[in-house]
């Protein structure tokens, strides 16, 4: 007898909606067992974390402006998984945009209309996110070199290039020794809606509807969707696999690097320690959670951030840490991949000493 791991011929729908649910579920009571464990009522936890989250317009505020760089990185990550390319790299791609943003912010205030400066803040930030993401991208497309590998690497090399800029270069000399730029020109400054969430929350909103259109009713979309199944199928319909590896990770950089601008304009209004946090790699469980459906990545990077700001919240009342949001992200994560392994993939069992005329093969 031998165990095999074949691909299914088609994924249940069901199965796509209840995975995350799953997860999260999952996670809640994997949680609560450990806050047993340490004493602590893990209803009065999580009650003190929503409360936390969402109790006061404050709350709601801070809890969206944690989930705007998760949806924008998010909605990158989500792209270029469609296509089964890793890209691991939205962190640096994220600091990479907001570095682009920062500098234009900066130096270019007083060369260029007053009313240009943002616009130009931001596009630059998608274009040094989409130069960060193109650089794995045709290594990949066309020397065949590891993904994974190369995006995650360049995160190191983006997040050290940050810390540089800030603590020498672009220093604020009157910044009272603290690593950080000046505080950029008002003209730079990203408005706001309400409390401190800006309108890099409406840009989210408005990419997450162009990408749902984009990947479920355009012709690219089917065929991003055709190369992540499968490539060699994708070769005999004539698909570009190559070109399209570097269009789709060019606009997945480039999303993420809007967020990292999006970040540096409208919260901090400069550059400084602090803007590489890991908003990059929570993008990857709020992709995953969100089957890649840029429409639910919205709503699972809200609830992703109110974890992180939920934490704090139980820090404060508590006394717990407040890596209690942390955790229980990283317990969504384990489920989560072990129930999208079994949705499309399935273990067969065969029983060789059977003839093969009536070789019984039990599936589960």
């Amino acid at each position: 007898m031998r165990m095999v791991i074949e691909k299914r011929k088609s994924v249940s729908r069901k199965a796509i909606y209840i995975v995350p649910i799953a997860s999260f579920v999952s996670a809640l009571i994997l949680g609560s067992i450990l806050l047993l464990i340490t004493g602590v009522n893990p209803i009065t936890t999580y009650a003190a974390m929503i409360k936390g989250a969402f109790g006061s317009m404050h709350a709601l505020s801070e809890t969206l402006v944690k989930a705007t760089p998760l949806m924008l990185t998010g909605l990158g990550v989500a792209i270029a998984f469609r296509m089964r390319f890793w890209n691991i790299g939205a962190e640096g791609q994220f600091v990479f945009g907001g570095i682009a943003g920062a500098g234009i912010a900066l130096f270019f205030s007083e060369i260029i209309p007053s009313w240009l400066v943002l616009p130009m803040a931001l596009v630059g930030g998608m274009l040094a996110g989409a130069l960060w993401a193109g650089i794995p991208a045709a290594l990949n497309a066309y020397l065949g070199i590891n993904e994974s590998l190369t995006t995650l690497m360049l995160n190191y090399v983006a997040v050290l290039f940050a810390s540089y800029l800030y603590y020498g270069p672009w220093r604020d000399p009157l910044g009272f020794g603290f690593p950080g730029t000046a505080r950029f020109p008002e003209e730079a400054w990203l408005p706001r809606i309400f409390g401190r969430v800006h309108f890099g929350m409406i840009f989210a909103l408005i990419a997450a509807l162009i990408l749902w259109f984009i990947l479920n009713r355009t012709r690219w979309g089917f065929e991003l969707k055709v190369i992540g199944e499968n490539k060699t199928t994708a070769k005999y319909l004539g698909i570009k696999i190559s070109k399209n590896i570097v269009v789709a990770l060019l606009l997945s950089g480039a999303i993420s690097g809007l967020g990292g601008a999006s970040e540096v304009t409208g919260i901090s209004r400069r550059l400084q320690a602090g803007l590489a946090v890991g908003h990059g790699y929570t993008a990857i469980i709020v992709a995953w959670l969100a089957q890649l459906n840029p429409i639910a990545v919205i709503f699972v990077a809200i609830m992703m951030a109110a974890l992180l700001v939920g934490g704090d919240q139980v820090q404060i009342t508590m006394g717990l840490p407040a890596a209690v949001g942390l955790v229980l992200q990283g317990l969504i994560l384990f489920p989560m991949l072990a129930g999208s392994l079994f949705t499309e993939y399935r273990l067969k069992i065969i029983r060789p000493d059977t003839p093969p005329s009536k070789e019984r093969e039990s599936e589960a």
